[in-house]
């Protein structure tokens, strides 16, 4: 009977040793890895950008095609969440699989400025490997390199027709895929064009939109963060723009020629679908 009170207070001293010691290691590691996601890890230290406030509309899939149509399609934009189960396209999207599959794959990385004039071809495993990093504040955007949709789609396309697409629609329009990843910190900065969803696969992903009307002061060779730091912080209220930050799985949808810039928060993967008129209209 000694022999087994003997074991169970070495065995309770034991195990909280063994918590204590996890917990002390926890909190020690805890100001250098914010999370993991899918392998695409962002160090906190690596965080300059935070998640802003959030004035546009949030829908989940109770909203119609007609109601879509009604207020949103050619009116404002608007945040999905819930309307597509996109679950076994982020599994193929974790970084071992994307570098598995696709590394030795050529992929055309785009400057990260308003015009993306230049254009570099790498393997996709040396974008990910050796390019692929939190945006520096003091490094212009056609200085800065990322990946967004140059990539051959006939190589690409078994990643690509796992994807579900968002169930709205314009009538008369068709889809056009773009995959992306980037770095914390980094981003477009504004500029317009067609119709659009935007949809996060990893990370977060900060918007900011205007009215076609409405054009924002900015330098089309600054970055994103830069305007963030230096300029948003001087707007007027009547000046701010619509703004949301989207995570996983979240959905925006972005009406034609609305001027809009972006921001990854994290390491992000991303796809969004173009949408353009039916070659048959």
């Amino acid at each position: 009977m000694a022999d087994v009170k003997f074991f169970c207070r070495w065995f309770e001293a034991f195990f909280v040793i063994s918590v204590q010691f996890c917990v002390r290691s926890e909190d020690a590691d805890a100001h250098k890895l914010l999370y993991s996601n899918g392998g695409w890890y962002t160090d906190t230290e690596n965080l300059i950008a935070q998640p802003g406030p959030c004035n546009i509309d949030i829908r989940d899939n109770s909203l119609t095609q007609g109601d879509f149509i009604e207020k949103y399609a050619e009116k404002a934009p608007v945040i999905f969440r819930s309307v597509t189960d996109n679950s076994n396209f982020r599994k193929l999207c974790s970084k071992s699989l994307l570098v598995e599959n696709y590394g030795s794959k050529e992929v055309i990385l785009s400057s990260a400025n308003t015009y993306s004039y230049t254009k570099v071809p790498v393997s996709f495993q040396h974008y990910v490997e050796e390019i692929l990093q939190p945006q520096d504040a003091n490094t212009l955007g056609n200085e800065t390199l990322y990946l967004f949709g140059d990539q051959n789609y006939t190589e690409w396309k078994p990643l690509l027709d796992e994807y579900i697409q968002p169930p709205y629609y314009l009538p008369g329009h068709t889809g056009a895929l773009s995959f992306g990843l980037a770095g914390a910190g980094t981003g477009v900065p504004f500029h317009f064009h067609g119709p659009g969803f935007g949809e996060v696969i990893y990370g977060r992903k900060r918007w900011f939109l205007y009215p076609p009307e409405q054009q924002p002061e900015f330098n089309p060779n600054r970055t994103t963060l830069q305007w963030l730091l230096e300029k948003y912080p001087q707007l007027e209220e009547s000046d701010k723009p619509y703004e949301c930050t989207i995570g996983p799985g979240e959905i925006i949808y972005f009406p034609d020629r609305w001027w809009h810039g972006t921001l990854n928060i994290d390491t992000s993967v991303f796809i969004s679908t173009f949408l353009g008129l039916a070659p048959w209209i």
